[in-house]
C-alpha cells in the first residue's frame, strides 16, 4: 500500500494521451518530481513550462535498450516506475503485414517492458522497493480481430507482467497491470474507437487507487471495470494465487 504524495515516479509516454495524464494527476495528488521520458524529450517542453523543475525530461525509446539503460543512470532516485509507451498496428491474423506488425508489437510491448523492468528493478530495491506500474489495455485479456497482433503482444506483455509481481515482490516492488478499454487518445482514434472512449483521466485515478489498496489488476473505464467483473473470480484464484506453492 504506497502513496504517490511527496515521492519520484518515471512515466514513459509522457509526452500526450494516457502518459501525458498520468503526469498531470500525478502530480496533482502531490508527486514530488516526474522523470517524464519520450522519444524525442522535446515534447516534453509543455510539460516543463507548466510545471517547471518538477519535471525532468528524458528520452526513452522502448525499441532502444541504450536509452533505457542511459535513463535509468540519470533517474537513481526514482522510486514509482509507470511503463505507459506501447504501439498498436491495425493488423487481423490473416493480414498480409500481421507477421511484420506483430513482430514490431512484440519488439515495444512486450521486450521494451523486459528491459524496462530489467533496468529500473535494481533503483526501485535500492530505494526502498516502490512499484512498478504496467500498462496491458483489455486487450491483453479478449483478443480483438481488428488489431490482433496488438491484442496478442500485450497478452504477452500481461503475461510478463505476472511474472514480475512475483519476483519483485521478494525485493517489496508492487507491481500494477492497468487493463484500460477506449481511452480518448490517438492510439484509440486510430483504432476507430473513438466515439466509445473514455477520459484518460480515468487510468491515473486507477493506478492510484491500486497503489493505495495493494492491488495488482486495475480496470479504469466503464467498459473495463465491466470486464474486470467478469473475469474477477479467475483472477484472484488463477493469475494473483501462487499455484506453485507447496508444489
Amino acid at each position: 500500500m504506497q502513496s504517490v504524495k511527496d515521492r519520484i515516479v518515471l512515466v514513459t509516454g509522457a509526452n500526450r494521451g494516457i502518459g501525458k495524464s498520468i503526469v498531470e494527476e500525478f502530480l496533482r495528488v502531490g508527486a514530488s518530481k516526474i522523470y517524464a521520458a519520450a522519444r524525442n524529450p522535446e515534447t516534453i517542453k509543455p510539460l516543463v513550462e507548466q510545471y517547471g523543475n518538477r519535471i525532468v525530461p528524458l528520452r526513452i525509446d522502448l525499441n532502444d535498450p541504450d536509452s533505457i539503460n542511459a535513463a535509468a543512470v540519470l533517474a537513481g532516485d526514482v522510486e514509482i516506475v509507470i511503463n505507459n509507451a506501447g504501439m498498436l498496428n491495425i493488423a487481423s491474423p490473416l493480414a498480409s503485414n500481421a507477421v511484420a506488425a506483430m513482430q514490431d508489437e512484440m519488439e515495444v510491448n512486450v521486450y521494451g517492458l523486459i528491459r524496462m523492468a530489467q533496468a529500473f528493478a535494481p533503483l526501485l530495491k535500492a530505494n526502498g522497493g516502490g512499484a512498478l506500474v504496467q500498462l496491458n489495455s483489455l486487450a491483453s485479456i479478449k483478443n480483438f480481430a481488428d488489431f490482433a497482433t496488438y491484442s496478442a503482444s500485450k497478452a504477452a506483455s500481461y503475461s510478463i507482467t505476472q511474472g514480475l509481481r512475483d519476483v519483485l515482490r521478494e525485493q517489496g516492488t508492487h507491481v500494477v497491470s492497468v487493463h484500460p478499454g477506449p481511452i480518448a487518445t490517438d492510439m484509440a482514434k486510430n483504432a476507430g474507437l473513438g466515439e466509445i472512449a473514455e477520459p484518460a483521466e480515468l487510468v491515473p485515478k486507477a493506478i492510484i487507487d491500486a497503489l493505495e489498496v495493494g492491488e495488482f489488476h486495475a480496470f479504469p473505464d466503464a467498459m473495463a471495470k465491466q470486464i474486470g467483473a467478469a473475469y474477477h473470480d479467475f483472477a484472484s484464484n488463477i493469475v494473483e494465487a501462487d499455484l506453485m506453492e507447496g508444489s
